[in-house]
C-alpha cells in the first residue's frame, strides 16, 4: 500500500470494543489534505477571481469537506456509497430549493462534490497515478474555460427604465446611449420587456461583458 511507504503504521488501539485510533487516520489526514489544496485551487485561484462571491465561497468548502468525509465514513462502514449520495442530494435540493443558484455556480458546486468523492473513495483499485490525472484535468480544464476561451463572457442585468418616450424602435440607439451613461455599462444590446404605462416604467435587460470593473449582480427573477 502506498501509504506504509510515506508513515510506519502501528497497531490499531482498540479498548472495550471501541477503536480509540486505526491507521486509516493517517490515511484520512493525506486524503483531507490533498482534497482541501485541489479545492482551495479551484474554488479560490479560479471561480473567486471571476465572481467575488465570499457567499459560496464559505459554502463550496464546507460541501466539498461534508462530501469527503461522508463519503470517507461511508467507506468504512461498507454502507453503499450510491445511496449515501443520494440522500446527500436529497439533504441540498431542500436546502437550496428556497434560492435559485445560477447554472456557473451550479456547476462548481457540482466539480466540488465530485472531486471530493474522487479524493474520498481512492483505493487499492485506483493508484495515485490516476487520481492525480483526474484532480489536474479537471483544474485544467477549468482554467482553460475560464481564464482563456471564455475571457469576454456577457452577462445580462434587468433595470427598471422610465423613460418609456424612448422605447419606440426609431429611438433604439438614443435610449441605447441614455442607459450607458446612466449606468456606466457599456452595454452590447438590450431588450424591452414588460411595460407598464400606469407607471410610465418598463422593464430592460441589457447584455454586456463582464469584467472587473462592470461586475453587477442581477437580483431580478425574471
Amino acid at each position: 500500500m502506498f501509504l506504509d511507504t510515506i508513515i510506519p503504521l502501528t497497531k490499531d488501539i482498540t479498548t472495550n470494543n471501541f477503536k480509540l485510533f486505526s491507521n486509516d487516520a493517517y490515511l484520512l489526514l493525506i486524503r483531507l489534505g490533498v482534497n482541501t489544496f485541489i479545492l482551495t485551487l479551484l474554488i479560490r485561484f479560479l471561480y473567486y477571481p471571476k465572481t467575488k462571491r465570499k457567499d459560496y465561497l464559505f459554502t463550496y468548502y464546507l460541501i466539498g469537506t461534508i462530501t469527503f468525509f461522508l463519503c470517507f465514513g461511508l467507506k468504512k462502514f461498507g454502507i453503499d456509497t450510491g445511496m449515501g449520495l443520494g440522500l446527500f442530494a436529497i439533504f441540498g435540493i431542500i436546502r437550496y430549493r428556497t434560492d435559485a443558484i445560477e447554472i456557473k455556480e451550479m456547476t462548481y458546486l457540482f466539480l466540488i462534490i465530485g472531486i471530493s468523492v474522487v479524493n474520498s473513495l481512492a483505493s487499492n483499485q485506483i493508484s495515485i497515478a490516476e487520481v492525480a490525472i483526474i484532480n489536474i484535468s479537471v483544474l485544467t480544464l477549468t482554467f482553460i474555460l475560464e481564464r482563456l476561451w471564455l475571457m469576454k463572457h456577457e452577462t445580462r442585468k434587468t433595470i427598471i427604465y422610465e423613460r418609456i418616450d424612448l422605447i419606440t424602435p426609431d429611438k433604439e440607439a438614443e435610449m441605447k446611449a441614455d442607459i450607458i451613461k446612466r449606468t456606466g455599462i457599456q452595454i452590447n444590446r438590450f431588450e424591452i420587456g414588460k411595460i407598464d404605462f400606469l407607471t410610465d416604467t418598463a422593464q430592460v435587460r441589457v447584455y454586456y461583458y463582464e469584467d472587473n470593473d462592470q461586475a453587477f449582480s442581477d437580483y431580478s427573477s425574471n
